[in-house]
């Protein structure tokens, strides 16, 4: 009797402890995530780079100076339903769990707030660990922050090439201009070149790259003005 009792308080403590550091988590993050409301972030990976000593590129502008056109086009691109969701697309995310293998899921179905909230606070590796991670931190993303912030921190942190990163320093690399002149059709390229920094260049597309962004192109022009109504 005495030993069960014992185990049983040290499993009562250890769930204490879980929990403790839980709420401990969840405040540092929450308060990084008031702090991120007034300051530029950075994220998991352009620290990497810096720790290891390598070269990172990023010129941190607001929203209003990053082109609509570009904004518009990472949208279709990466999140259409972006202004109508709470931070995770959930039908968007069934499909892709019914779908996978043993391997774990073939494609993300990452929301743009995921993605802001997985290269601020997590590691680019594809996992369900990573995935269960990332769903809580988007939702509470999502619940500090208001969308047009959401989108401004992710286009000043994605990855346009090798320590490439925002959107500033990816038009000065690839068109030698600033993000707010960006065009319909460079918009289009450098939208579709997020999933594949590394090997999609905006300037020098490939076919299929090319082909990518025409097929964005045309979606940009028959898209409903209410898809981008929180990004304007």
């Amino acid at each position: 009797m005495h030993a069960r009792s014992s185990g049983g308080h040290i499993l009562g403590l250890l769930v204490r402890l879980l929990l403790g550091a839980g709420a401990v988590v969840a405040l540092v993050l929450v308060g990084l995530l008031v702090a991120y409301s007034f300051m530029p972030p950075v994220s998991t990976l352009m620290l990497a780079r810096r720790a290891l000593g390598e070269e990172v590129d990023r010129a941190y502008v607001p929203l209003e100076h990053i082109s609509m056109e570009l904004r518009k086009a990472v949208v279709v691109s990466e999140d259409a339903r972006f202004c109508r969701h709470d931070g995770v697309d959930w039908e968007a995310l069934r499909g892709v769990i019914d779908a996978a293998d043993a391997d774990g899921p073939a494609r993300g179905a990452s929301t743009l707030t995921m993605q802001t909230a997985k290269n601020l606070f997590l590691w680019p590796s594809r996992s369900y660990f990573r995935k269960a991670l990332e769903i809580p931190l988007a939702l509470l993303v999502d619940a500090v922050w208001p969308k047009r912030r959401i989108l401004e921190v992710y286009l000043n942190i994605a990855e346009w090439g090798d320590g490439i990163f925002g959107a500033e320093a990816a038009a000065r690399h690839y068109f030698a201009k600033s993000a707010d002149r960006i065009d319909t059709r460079e918009a289009a390229l450098l939208a579709t070149a997020l999933p594949g920094p590394r090997w999609r260049n905006a300037a020098r597309p490939s076919r299929g790259h090319a082909a990518l962004a025409r097929k964005n192109l045309a979606r940009m022009r028959v898209a409903d003005a209410d898809l981008f109504a929180c990004v304007r």
